[in-house]
């Protein structure tokens, strides 16, 4: 099983002496070292680098509803440290083996009052960063409470340079990053990644997160940020009970960007899977009818132009059928299409097919042709409808053999309606508690079903994919759909900030391998990227599911370049980052989990640049043929974009390529063992 836990366990636990302050934890190598101490009754702590300060004195504790704050007039009751060292497998990913290593410092507190509130603060600190979280054990005077607001701060010693977009607006995630100090911005999503004035790279996120609001970072003093949950709509933050805890609060650190997208403490800090056997679970490729509604040639509505028919879905299973794709997405089969169905998402039927598309003929036409129907639920952010209905559409499509769904809440930030216990009708963010609780709830049916979810207009990923394994993937940024004609186009930069922003919280549906690159009616909305570059996406923005988002037609009328999005993996054993520097360029080169090969992704900006890439990563003493997919000589996204020159060339562990990018442009390359 590919789920098998590997019992590399080593646990130590000392008791250290309720009264020593302060409380300190060191990374297992001792680079970092968290110091928690109590001023004046409420808990802080700071953080240290080789030395150098990197957090000063920040807050903790939280404001509660009608009772007293909870971090006020604390004292300690004792403290204790844990080393851990373990192993785990993931049953897909970016790498097969993770490392958990981790020193753990438990504090815990008690109010010097009469309620004698108790509450615990627990760091674990890695080589590579730190998360902390508290904890509440069962208690008296401590049952159900409401959270108000958190006072989780991070005080950066320095100022530094920040990648970010805006919390709290009405596109959810799905904005355009920002590259200001951190002493600009005002309240921004993570994950947020900076570059100290020092060069050290930071990237706050939180992992696990389960029943309880979603974090975003206010800027409350010139470097200090504190976590600011998104609101229910009565503007409470959480509504909850002890015992509890809370999602960690997570701080990557690295000296090149690179090392971000390897370190994997978002992973770690999740909870095994709880699915037991996930052997069901299959990366694969698929394509679908999708793109032809956003270049405007069908509708997901029913009439003349109807994109989901049973003729149109059987066309794109052919095509997947014979060139190896696992599946086949049909968007706008059932009904509710049909009128403003952003206002109507009331009308959608998750069981009910439009009367051109037989959905039983297509399940059994697919599994024939040795593929599969990919299902689709879009709810239009209605929830009480989907909810109402998920429990049959899941029998459903068990039934016909579907193994993956994509789901949608398109709809603007705030305005998913719920219906309340006495029957009125309110608006919520997509991002609070009661959100963050249907997408798991949706995942834990799904699972029920045997089937995997892939979330478009999702809650953030926090590493709960390690929890559940069949949450594989999501949207949750800009993708390749904002390259449609009415989409206003992504800049050729935006691809080279993703892997250091929201690809470090986990894979994204960015749904790469458009080949139809300009488009005449909305010219200044072309793809901004060469053919190239759209190849090598597939091995620098990981997803376990990867959409090969063109038309049938324009693969077949391209079929040297296709051939590459026909032989990438989407399940990998190893990765590595060869090159990194945030909106400029990234090099990533990944191995298949289920071959000898390795595949290489090379992607720019708008600046052309050459770049030397040292293949040490190969296996030694073997040679590779080395199947090269590079920019033309007269490449550039802006003027030729179709430029490609396809080559081969043998290397082994000793060779290097160099790697001529275009403006805009990219590179793939696979690496083939000889016989």
């Amino acid at each position: 099983m590919r789920n098998k836990y590997i019992p590399l366990l080593f646990l130590l636990s000392i008791l250290i002496a309720a009264c020593s302050e302060p409380h300190t934890v060191s990374s297992p190598d001792s680079t970092i070292e968290v110091s928690v101490t109590l001023n004046e009754g409420t808990p802080y702590y700071t953080v240290t680098r080789n030395g150098d300060p990197v957090f000063n004195e920040s807050k903790m504790g939280f404001e509660l509803q009608d009772a007293p704050a909870i971090g006020n007039n604390m004292s300690w009751l004792g403290s204790s440290v844990e080393m851990v060292d373990d192993i785990w497998v993931q049953p897909w990913g970016e790498e097969r083996e993770i490392r958990n290593r981790y020193n753990e410092l438990r504090v815990s507190l008690e109010e010097e009052s009469e309620a004698g509130r108790q509450m615990d603060i627990v760091f674990r600190v890695y080589d590579y960063g730190f998360g902390f979280r508290y904890e509440w054990p069962e208690q008296e005077n401590l049952q159900d409470f409401v959270i108000t607001d958190e006072w989780s701060e991070f005080a950066l010693a320095e100022d530094g340079s920040s990648w970010w977009i805006p919390a709290f607006g009405r596109d959810r995630y799905e904005y355009l990053y920002e590259n200001t100090n951190v002493s600009e911005i005002d309240t921004v999503h993570t994950p947020f990644t900076v570059k100290t004035n020092s060069g050290l790279y930071l990237s706050f996120h939180e992992a696990a997160l389960v029943d309880y609001a979603s974090m975003t970072l206010a800027r409350t003093g010139t470097t200090t940020l504190e976590a600011d949950l998104m609101p229910w709509s009565d503007g409470t933050k959480v509504k909850t009970s002890a015992p509890r805890t809370t999602p960690w609060r997570t701080v990557q650190m690295a000296e090149e960007p690179g090392d971000l997208l390897t370190d994997y403490l978002i992973l770690n800090l999740n909870e095994p899977n709880k699915l037991d056997d996930v052997s069901w679970i299959d990366p694969g490729k698929y394509v679908g009818i999708w793109w032809e509604m956003h270049l405007g040639i069908s509708t997901w509505g029913s009439g003349p132009n109807h994109g989901a028919t049973t003729q149109n879905a059987k066309r794109y299973i052919d095509f997947a059928a014979e060139h190896g794709f696992d599946g086949v997405l049909v968007e706008g089969w059932n009904r509710g299409w049909d009128g403003n169905w952003l206002e109507g998402g009331e009308d959608f039927s998750f069981t009910e097919p439009y009367p051109d598309f037989d959905i039983e003929e297509v399940a059994d036409y697919a599994r024939e042709k040795g593929t599969r129907l990919i299902g689709h639920h879009e709810t239009a952010g209605t929830i009480y409808n989907y909810e109402a209905q998920m429990e049959d559409a899941f029998d459903l499509y068990e039934r016909l053999g579907v193994r993956s769904i994509k789901t949608g809440y398109v709809d603007f930030g705030r305005d998913i309606e719920r219906i309340t216990a006495e029957g009125d009708t309110v608006d919520e963010w997509h991002h609070g508690q009661f959100m963050v609780n249907h997408y798991r709830r949706v995942a834990e049916t799904a699972a029920e079903h045997k089937i995997m979810i892939n979330a478009h207009e999702p809650i953030k990923d926090t590493g709960l994919r390690r929890t559940y394994p069949n949450f594989v993937t999501r949207e949750g940024a800009r993708g390749q759909e904002y390259n449609s004609p009415q989409g206003g186009g992504n800049g050729p930069e935006h691809t080279t900030i993703l892997p250091f922003t929201r690809m470090l919280s986990g894979p994204m549906d960015f749904t790469p391998g458009t080949f139809d690159l300009s488009d005449e009616s909305e010219p200044a909305n072309k793809v901004q990227t060469t053919l190239a570059k759209q190849l090598a996406l597939y091995v620098v923005i990981y997803s376990p599911l990867q959409m090969a988002s063109d038309l049938p037609q324009n693969y077949e009328a391209h079929p040297e370049a296709f051939q590459f999005i026909k032989d990438v993996s989407a399940d990998w054993d190893r990765t590595e980052v060869l090159h990194a520097q945030i909106g400029d360029f990234i090099t990533v080169a990944r191995k298949d989990r289920y071959s000898e090969e390795w595949f290489l992704g090379s992607i720019t900006d708008e600046e052309a640049r050459t770049l030397n890439a040292e293949l040490s990563f190969l296996e030694g003493g073997i040679t590779y043929t080395a199947e090269i997919y590079a920019d033309g000589s007269e490449a550039d996204w802006d003027s030729n974009p179709m430029d490609i020159a396809i080559s081969t060339k043998e290397v082994s562990s000793d060779s290097s390529l160099s790697l001529v990018l275009a403006p805009g442009g990219g590179q793939a390359v696979r690496f083939v063992p000889q016989e």
